[in-house]
């Protein structure tokens, strides 16, 4: 897991850095797709959040003033919601799974939205509400 988390950490501080910069939807969508290759490799959420926190600390310090601050850590909130959403969608996937006693793996989508299948199907985005 080290060098998956390593791997992790050295794709995730230029895209991180390239949406702070841009803010635009191409840096959402690599950081939902990141986030899926990091559940793939079997790294937990506490260490994807530990790896954004830690990159936010090193950015905020570079921060000219208390309000660009601001803007830097709630561009950076938006960013980590699309890298965690695999997470809650596997997660949402087993407590469906659970709460109906399912002995089976948990349909391609459901009522909660859709659930990872497979490594080759990608799901769309989940759009805030």
């Amino acid at each position: 897991m080290p060098d998956a988390l390593a791997r992790f950490r050295l794709d995730y501080a230029p895209l991180m850095l390239r949406y702070l910069a841009q803010r635009d939807e191409t840096g959402l969508q690599a950081a939902y797709e990141l986030g899926r290759r990091a559940m793939r490799d079997s790294l937990g959420l506490l260490d994807v959040v530990r790896v954004h926190n830690d990159l936010l600390l090193d950015v905020l310090a570079t921060a000219r003033d208390a309000g660009e601050g601001r803007e830097l850590a709630e561009a950076a909130g938006t960013l980590l919601i699309d890298l965690v959403a695999a997470f809650e969608m596997a997660q949402r996937g087993f407590m469906d799974a659970r709460r109906t006693g399912a002995t089976s793996p948990p349909p391609a989508a459901g009522p909660s939205g859709p659930v990872l299948t497979s490594d080759s199907e990608t799901p769309p985005r989940p759009r805030p509400d």
